[in-house]
């Protein structure tokens, strides 16, 4: 079985390395990767597959609100109606733990809307263990508008 090591946390003796799974790694992205195929095929009964019960879903960033629990999300996604994205592409995962059956994801997300336009997003998502397998309990989504993070902006006036 093989082991990658995703944190270190600190403890009274020092520092412990937790390892997480290569299957659970594979696992957690698999998860992530079906987000954008249970939205983009309207399969909304399906969501309890990727989140928990309690899941909290931010998408204040982007103009639209945090939701919290299944249905929610399902009734958001509902009522947005023909505003939702055609098209959810996930990429660039970096998992790390945080101890505790939880995980943190950092992903990018493509969304292709049907005006054709793209948009791009960062999702950090907390991860838990539940029913059996990895799950959503926390999406924080946010938009990707500016170059280099801004980080070109803020040396700007000294140059």
């Amino acid at each position: 079985m093989q082991y990658v090591t995703v944190l270190s946390t600190k403890t009274t003796e020092g520092t412990v390395a937790h390892e997480l799974h290569a299957e659970d790694r594979q696992a957690i992205g698999e998860i992530l990767s079906l987000h954008g195929h249970l939205f983009d095929g309207g399969h909304l009964d399906r969501l309890g597959e990727i989140f928990t019960p309690d899941v909290v879903y931010d998408m204040s960033a982007v103009g639209v609100g945090t939701f919290e629990g299944i249905e929610a999300i399902r009734s958001a996604a509902l009522q947005l109606g023909p505003g939702n994205p055609v098209a959810h592409h996930v990429t660039n995962i970096v998992i790390s733990g945080e101890g505790d059956g939880q995980v943190t994801a950092l992903s990018k997300g493509l969304m292709l809307r049907a005006d054709g336009t793209l948009a791009s997003v960062t999702h950090l998502d907390t991860l838990r263990r539940h029913d059996g397998g990895w799950r959503i309990s926390r999406r924080v989504i946010s938009p990707q508008r500016t170059p280099l993070g801004g980080a070109h902006l803020a040396g700007a006036g000294d140059r």
